[in-house]
């Protein structure tokens, strides 16, 4: 493929007549300041990437002469690729995580080239730069990059991407599943059509919903409408039974298998719910038992300044999806513990040792819910309090050994 780029080089301090005939000016504001730092890697050159769907701004920084290098390529990684190895050897690249994907990284880390793929979150920007510009985002990527101040993100292995994808196809599934029913619901109580047979959503239910008719002069349209809403219910329905039979085979024959099974061991975590913590978090050994809460957004926010110390609602940052997991799980330990033949079953697939961890922790969590409960603490906040330590509990099952 061509490559449609400027390329423009700047050696750091020099006065700026080198460039297009400007008169002598001062040197480039902060960029002296930055390369006099020593290198904190190996690297020579530090590579900062500003990738969008049709378009790529580079920035390079050449740690041993101060130059400056900027170039505007075409979202290909192999003329990305072939961009970086004409720089000064060794280059290490950074870019931000976006809805381009890690294809990029894998790329570059498959030609021998570290690639950092900093959280945006983390990406600390001076708060009065009121100018925003792909180019100067890539020389501020380069330059947090020289300065080892990137906070990275997990790259997932094609696999680990793949089973994520179906997991959040399904929870798309079960968020549209939600939506259609409500729609419909609404729809019927308009009409005066409220269903006292029992518990709403079940095959007695369904047959209910079938019976309803719009008839009579000027309801066509009504009828229309509750008949696409209830075509929708059922293909919905469908495809949430297909990903759930495609995660229970992915689960029971997976890389991810012994640790879905481990964290079956506790209340409120089914194989589908397991399947979906093992691949959302992935590698558990970058956490700890305390820390796994804030990643996951479950501790309290707080603003504390001098001696007062304010603290509020949970932060709720993080993988909304687990949190969202954790929380209905949380609610399964309110109830008295009984180890029933579900838990039995669950159990029957984890090693002794999870098993042991498991009841353990649930017998802990329900301990946590009468406590919290003595002190009237609203169900609300107890529930988020019990998903804080159950994520602790599941980092303690999912980096248990095998053995």
């Amino acid at each position: 493929m061509t490559r449609r780029f400027r390329e423009e080089r700047l050696r750091v301090g020099a006065p700026l007549t080198q460039i297009r005939g400007l008169p002598d000016r001062e040197p480039l504001p902060g960029l002296s300041d930055m390369c006099g730092e020593a290198p904190m890697g190996a690297e020579r050159t530090s590579v900062g990437l500003d990738v969008h769907a049709r378009s790529v701004s580079a920035a390079a920084i050449d740690g041993v002469t101060g130059e400056l290098i900027k170039q505007r390529l075409v979202p290909d990684p192999r003329v990305v690729l072939d961009w970086v190895h004409d720089l000064p050897a060794p280059a290490a690249v950074t870019y931000e995580a976006g809805p381009t994907g890690f294809g990029l990284a894998r790329a570059l880390a498959a030609a021998g080239i570290r690639c950092e793929v900093a959280a945006p979150s983390k990406i600390n920007r001076p708060p009065g730069d009121r100018i925003k510009t792909d180019a100067r985002d890539a020389v501020l990527l380069a330059r947090l990059l020289r300065l080892d101040d990137i906070v990275a993100v997990r790259v997932p292995t094609v696999a680990q991407e793949s089973a994520r994808d179906l997991v959040r196809a399904r929870e798309d599934a079960r968020g549209d599943l939600m939506r259609v029913r409500h729609r419909l619901s609404k729809l019927l109580l308009r009409h005066g059509h409220v269903y006292s047979g029992g518990a709403a959503w079940t095959g007695k239910h369904e047959q209910w919903l079938r019976q309803i008719r719009f008839d009579g002069r000027g309801r066509a349209g009504t009828q229309a409408a509750y008949a696409a809403d209830l075509e929708a219910l059922t293909l919905t329905v469908a495809r949430r039974d297909r990903l759930d039979e495609q995660i229970t085979a992915l689960a029971a024959d997976s890389e991810f298998t012994p640790v879905t099974w481990r964290l079956c061991c506790l209340r409120g975590i089914s194989t589908l719910t397991g399947f979906s913590l093992a691949v959302e978090i992935g590698d558990w050994s970058r956490f700890t038992g305390a820390s796994i809460g804030a990643y996951l957004g479950l501790i309290p926010s707080e603003h504390s300044s001098g001696n007062s110390r304010r603290q509020g609602a949970i932060t709720k940052t993080g993988n909304s999806h687990v949190r969202r997991l954790l929380v209905e799980a949380a609610w399964h330990h309110q109830p008295a513990y009984r180890i029933g033949p579900t838990m039995r079953a669950r159990w029957d697939q984890a090693t002794p040792a999870a098993r042991v961890r498991g009841h353990a922790g649930n017998q802990r969590l329900h301990d946590r819910w009468v406590q919290l409960s003595s002190r009237n603490k609203k169900h609300t906040v107890a529930c988020v309090a019990i998903a804080r330590e159950l994520a602790g509990w599941c980092w303690s099952l999912a980096t248990l050994p095998d053995a």
